[in-house]
């Protein structure tokens, strides 16, 4: 029988199969699913920023930051036997949620987030399979350790799966 377990806003977690991912509350937040298909072993991160470079006095909050998380994410897949090399990637969030800000730093925090993202599992070589990423909606997504899929549900928009 799976077990559902709940990754938090910036926060972390690493199952194997038969188990399910979720995280919640996926607007201008970033979630990162990584794959291990031959370990079965699948990691979800929920990034709320792009870069910890920019905020010094928090660098202790890893598991925030686009450029820290996903580091972080690939060790702890890494020590339960995933291999980096095998990793696939998918991602949704980074949506636009405040309207009227223009280019601003709140109004494109979204955005942000998701380059940070890209460049940050480019740097690392691994592979983005799908992506559902901007637009203006929040997202709730799981993630399959059983097959690696990645399903997104949406208040009015219904679910789809990746």
């Amino acid at each position: 029988m799976s077990q559902t377990v709940t990754v938090g806003i910036s926060d972390l977690n690493v199952v194997r199969a038969p188990n399910v991912l979720v995280t919640y509350a996926l607007g201008s937040c970033v979630g990162i699913c990584l794959y291990d298909p031959m370990a079965k072993i699948a990691g979800l991160s929920h990034i709320m920023l792009p870069s910890s470079a920019e905020m010094a006095s928090i660098k202790t909050q890893v598991y925030k930051f686009a450029d820290t998380a996903i580091v972080a994410l690939v060790k702890k897949m890494e020590s339960m036997g995933a291999r980096t090399i095998r990793m696939k990637a998918k991602i949704a969030g980074g949506a636009q949620m405040f309207a009227g800000g223009g280019n601003s730093s709140l109004a494109s925090i979204g955005q942000r987030n998701v380059a940070a993202v890209k460049a940050e599992l480019a740097r690392l070589r691994i592979p983005i399979i799908a992506e559902d990423t901007g637009k203006n909606y929040g997202r709730t997504l799981y993630l399959d350790a059983g097959d690696g899929s990645m399903r997104i549900k949406s208040v009015n928009r219904g679910e789809w799966v990746w």
